[in-house]
């Protein structure tokens, strides 16, 4: 242990893979942001440690048994000349789980109060949290898959998947606040999610996406809505300051004459 904490090689690893994790787990941040949205507001932030908690539980699992993911990639059947390994089972489920799941969402947001109160009732803390725990399955299989990949120690492996997810609990609370209190930018959140959904099926049949393309474009679209919302915000001031200067001289004139 000491010569890894020694070695500048482990400490450039454990950056790096630290940074990976935290970039791989933005989209788990927002999935698990707009699932507790729909629990009372008490709950939602136990329900968002908790989730991603089972996050780090389930990587540094995952980490245990790497003979076992190795073995994922192992070719289990055929379909149509392509093969599916685990691995890639276990994604197409995942991404077929997202767009099915984001496009419930979106179709409940464009309901309306009556979408929103049955997708409410709907919404058991248990649910959310069997949710959250299917997606951090896909989306833990695929950072650590990356992981194996850079760095052989197992230890600097499961020291960064502990911090990032330290790291997701310090900012998870902030980000969930600001998707829940913008419409605009969780049915962005949506979109993106479905597009993920798509990228990680287009990986299960071995059409490898670059994830940075997808982040970008979700990085842009966000900038732009930010600045739509402090338009908005700005152009709104005048007129409710405005509203207000106008209620204030109606009450002024509508008081009785006291001479």
């Amino acid at each position: 242990m000491m010569e890894l904490l020694t070695d500048p090689q482990a400490w450039i690893a454990f950056a790096t893979l630290t940074a990976l994790e935290l970039v791989l787990g933005i989209d788990n941040i927002v999935f698990i942001s707009i699932l507790v949205d729909k629990l009372p507001k008490a709950r939602q932030e136990v329900a968002r440690r908790l989730g991603l908690f089972m996050a780090m539980f389930i990587r540094v699992g995952l980490l245990m048994v790497l003979s076992w993911i190795v073995g994922l990639t192992a070719p289990v059947f055929t379909v149509i000349g392509q093969e599916i390994s685990g691995r890639d089972l276990i994604l197409i489920c995942g991404g077929l789980f997202l767009i099915w799941k984001s496009t419930g969402e979106i179709h409940q947001s464009l309901e309306g109060e009556e979408g929103h109160a049955s997708s409410a009732v709907q919404a058991t803390f248990a649910a959310v949290i069997v949710q959250i725990m299917v997606v951090d399955m896909v989306f833990s299989l695929d950072s650590i898959i990356t992981a194996v990949g850079m760095v052989d120690s197992l230890p600097v492996m499961i020291a960064a998947v502990i911090v990032s997810v330290g790291l997701m609990m310090l900012f998870a609370g902030a980000i969930g606040r600001f998707v829940s209190d913008h419409p605009t930018i969780k049915m962005l959140a949506l979109s993106f999610l479905v597009v993920v959904g798509v990228v990680l099926i287009a990986e299960g049949f071995e059409y490898h996406v670059p994830k940075g393309f997808v982040y970008f474009a979700m990085a842009f679209s966000l900038s732009v809505e930010m600045l739509n919302i402090r338009m908005r915000r700005k152009s709104a001031t005048p007129a409710h300051l405005h509203a207000a200067y106008t209620r204030e001289k109606a009450a002024q004139t509508d008081l009785p004459d006291q001479g």
